[in-house]
């Protein structure tokens, strides 16, 4: 037991030094209130969370929607970063069921709330993504939730779209299929609300994975 306590104590102790502009944004989402039917749905992800750190185990996380372009891409960037910035070791990634690219709209939204990112690559560029000196870029770009990056055996599969959600009943190596549906910023594309739409998508996702380590117990 005493054992347990200690390496409980060591991971939520190894915090990240979170980029200034960055740490605006994340302020900025951890004052945003968050309706109580979303808590309700975030609740399963904080138990699963929960679970796994009591039994010591892994935590992975993948999300996924159908295309791995948007929504799957925030939700994957701003969990590893409340992970970290909560010193909880988690290991978060991303998926679809087609592949496409990490759409150049929401790569400029995640720029404007402070992440650094480079790039390599033209058809499916692959983005690194830093929110701290102190970690590794997350490696993004599209793939299928299976690609060999998404290393883990056994996770959860949070579904970020409604269309992946209900078109794919079965995903390999899933201990628990959990849904945090988002809207779609796609529908703003090329008018004059883009910009401000996939940031506020954005942020909504942030505030809510913020919340959703943040009840993890030992914070």
């Amino acid at each position: 037991m005493l054992l347990n306590e200690l390496e409980k104590y060591k991971m939520h102790s190894q915090k990240v030094k979170i980029f200034p502009t960055l740490q605006n944004s994340i302020d900025r989402a951890l004052q945003m209130p968050i309706p109580e039917e979303r808590t309700l749905i975030l609740h399963k992800l904080v138990q699963y969370i929960q679970s796994k750190l009591d039994q010591g185990k892994d935590i992975n996380l993948n999300f996924i929607c159908t295309h791995n372009s948007r929504r799957s891409q925030f939700s994957q960037i701003w969990a590893q970063t409340a992970a970290d910035y909560y010193g909880i070791q988690a290991n978060c990634y991303s998926g679809g069921v087609e592949v496409t690219a990490f759409n150049e709209r929401a790569v400029e939204s995640i720029k404007r709330s402070g992440f650094r990112v480079s790039a390599i690559g033209d058809v499916n560029p692959e983005y690194f993504i830093f929110h701290s000196d102190d970690r590794s870029p997350l490696i993004t770009f599209s793939k299928l939730f299976d690609d060999p990056i998404n290393k883990a055996d056994q996770f959860a599969a949070v579904m970020t779209c409604s269309h992946a959600d209900e078109n794919c009943p079965f995903i390999p190596g899933t201990e628990e299929r959990i849904p945090i549906r988002y809207e779609d910023p796609k529908v703003f594309d090329d008018t004059a609300e883009e910009s401000v739409m996939y940031d506020q998508r954005s942020i909504q996702i942030a505030s809510e994975m913020f919340y959703v380590f943040s009840k993890v117990r030992g914070n």
